[in-house]
């Protein structure tokens, strides 16, 4: 017997991903179903390979894809395959992720490092202390409303530019937009201060 030549079949319509996550965008449920069956690994993969740890790793890789049906009407073929945008979404998360836990251990370290430095001058040190938290907290209040809670959120919190997008229920775009221009204003007034 002969060897037959194996040709690729193709996909059928409505089962790739641009063709699932259309309909994913539109609220079809099955597809989202389909759509995860087929990129839940490669999502996985790439988030395990920036975080190392497998169950934030698996953390990670379940925000993606809820945000993934979420943002499905986002979507733009134009710009390129489903599989790149989600993949991209994927290592945005990652690295947001692992910036987030260096800050997290930075702060940390810096906490540490302060406790075990403690100066015989603390009366000045926590006099010093209260007049920058007033300053900060006066600055602060110069600040729009988003700001404020985008900067407190970030910085006060650690959270990441798409955690406080969540949380604020704002765009990620305007979050970060609203943020650098208050803490340019912070900046200004503490400057002045």
């Amino acid at each position: 017997m002969g060897e037959r030549a194996i040709s690729r079949v193709p996909d059928a319509p409505g089962t790739t991903p641009d063709d699932l996550l259309s309909a994913v965008a539109r609220g079809d449920e099955q597809a989202f179903g389909k759509l995860y069956d087929l990129v839940a690994p490669r999502v996985y993969g790439l988030i395990r390979r920036v975080l190392r740890d497998p169950a934030q790793a698996e953390e990670v890789a379940q925000e993606v894809l809820v945000e993934v049906w979420r943002t499905a009407a986002r979507f733009d073929p134009a710009r390129g395959s489903a599989t790149a945008w989600i993949c991209t979404i994927a290592h945005r998360r990652a690295v947001d992720r692992v910036r987030a836990e260096q800050a997290a251990a930075d702060r940390l370290e810096f906490v540490g490092r302060a406790a075990v430095d403690i100066p015989y001058d603390a009366v000045a040190d926590e006099v010093s202390g209260r007049l920058e938290r007033q300053q900060v907290r006066r600055c602060l209040s110069g600040l729009t409303e988003l700001q404020r809670q985008a900067v407190t959120l970030a910085y006060y919190q650690g959270h990441t530019y798409p955690q406080v997008a969540a949380l604020l229920g704002a765009p990620l775009p305007t979050v970060k937009t609203r943020m650098r221009d208050g803490l340019i204003r912070l900046r200004d007034c503490l400057a002045v201060s």
